[in-house]
């Protein structure tokens, strides 16, 4: 909130710089005030965005016991979502354009203000998960404790493991189980010896001994690291599109009609209205669908494996628009013209690959909020849900390093795309994603369900 507001005072006139014309040479610098208004509203809203965009799936989640029902929230918070988005990049970016800036930062405002006061309202009614001390130094406890005991051998016996956990001053007895036999080193962190236990039956040493739930845990985490990891590979040609779709759009007929002109930066948008449908339909008319013939909702794992498919689909389809736009664009010589002519192929041939690249994110975005929300440990929940954020920002970052790196070794993407080979850039994407697919299924595969629920999920990976 109060990034936004820095930010709508940018637009008054002491705080904005004096207006030039280009390439005058009386033109003045912004004030150091006018900047540090500037870069502190966007260092703000940065904050707050990366503090409360995923952390609000993991609080309204938690207003649900069953998975079904989180997974139902899910889809319906990224409907939310991407409507927000699209409303953002049209109806605000039009009254920036034909209005003022004042009115459209105004109006962010407002709604960043009618935000704050419904969830102030409401906060009395939420279910509050207290908090429990740091989750990320348990994570720890476990490899040190596991190190120090790297000498210790390893007993079957389940009574050797210590299961008790502190709830509220008093120890809690838990199902005394042996450890999982994946990751067996850390086995060792939960294995009693000598001096460890207190006579009240509370762990002497924490930095030596571990519950077996915080072993488990931690394996959790390993075992979905993969998966992760392969979800960055599957934002990174998302990032990547983004880029290069706008790019086309500047250099093909953008016309709807005589009076209206799609602005090159708002084609975009196709992709959010598109997962914000999809979604709803995802929800309303699939999921049911697919329940009724095989008698379990889809999982997060398969949802994720059809956002895959989907993606390098959207890929290719990408390539193949851009070889009929290079082909109409040779046709007409349209090459090393310095006005950067418009190729006579109108801008809808776009449309289709950020359709399917809006109807995947539909897919794998929630899949993946769920799974992690579902999966990672519970004093980890908020930290599940932004992890999404996290390989967003990480897939987006490589895309800009991939599009350096093309850049560099061929000659695909010059400033001129009619002398340049894009589509072999997006069949390139095309067969990356198809081969990080094929990694995905592996690592899905192999990962069994730590937490399942009837109706949602199965237990067996095998069956994912």
């Amino acid at each position: 909130m109060q990034g936004v507001v820095l930010l709508a005072l940018t637009t008054l006139d002491f705080l904005k710089p004096q207006q030039c014309e280009y390439g005058s040479t009386l033109c003045k610098n912004p004030s150091k005030i006018q900047f540090a208004v500037l870069y502190s509203g966007i260092a703000l809203a940065v904050i707050g965005l990366g503090g409360t965009r995923f952390t609000l799936a993991t609080m309204g989640a938690d207003q649900f016991d069953k998975p079904k029902h989180q997974a139902t929230f899910f889809n319906w918070y990224f409907f939310v979502f991407y409507v927000s988005a699209v409303i953002s990049n049209t109806a605000i970016v039009y009254v920036e354009d034909n209005v003022s800036w004042t009115w459209g930062f105004g109006l962010t405002v407002v709604c960043n203000l009618i935000g704050l006061v419904i969830f102030l309202l409401g906060s009395r009614f939420y279910r509050h998960v207290k908090p429990q001390g740091s989750p990320f130094v348990d994570l720890a406890r476990v490899f040190v404790a596991a190190l120090r005991k790297r000498k210790v051998l390893i007993s079957l016996n389940s009574d050797d493991y210590y299961h008790c956990h502190k709830h509220q001053g008093s120890v809690e007895m838990v199902t005394a189980t042996t450890p999982t036999k994946s990751f067996r080193f850390l086995n060792r962190a939960a294995l009693k010896t000598e001096g460890d236990i207190r006579a009240d039956g509370l762990i002497a040493k924490p930095w030596r001994l571990c519950t077996v739930q915080q072993v488990e845990d931690l394996k959790t985490l390993i075992r979905i690291f993969p998966l992760w990891c392969t979800s960055i590979f599957l934002a990174t040609p998302i990032g990547i599109q983004s880029s290069l779709t706008v790019l086309q759009a500047l250099t093909m007929d953008r016309h709807l009609g005589p009076h209206f002109k799609i602005p090159a930066g708002s084609i975009l948008v196709i992709a959010f209205i598109s997962a914000a449908i999809s979604l709803t339909l995802i929800d309303r008319i699939l999921c049911p669908l697919w329940k009724k013939l095989t008698n379990h909702s889809p999982t997060p794992l398969q949802r994720i494996g059809l956002g895959h498919i989907l993606n390098a689909l959207s890929m290719a389809v990408s390539a193949l628009v851009e070889s009929r736009r290079l082909r109409i664009a040779h046709a007409h010589h349209l090459q090393n013209q310095p006005a950067g002519p418009i190729t006579p192929m109108l801008a809808l041939w776009l449309f289709p690959q950020l359709a399917l690249v809006g109807i995947g994110e539909a897919f794998h975005f929630p899949g993946q909020v769920s799974l992690y929300y579902q999966e990672f440990p519970t004093s980890l929940r908020s930290t599940s849900t932004a992890m999404i954020s996290l390989l967003i920002a990480i897939a987006f970052y490589l895309s800009t390093a991939v599009i350096d790196l093309i850049r560099r070794t061929t000659k695909w993407l010059p400033d001129d795309l009619n002398n340049g080979r894009l589509d072999n850039v997006y069949w390139l994407l095309t067969v990356l994603g198809m081969l990080n697919f094929f990694g995905y299924l592996v690592c899905a595969t192999m990962y069994k369900y730590k937490n399942t629920d009837e109706g949602h999920g199965t237990s067996n990976g095998s069956d994912q």
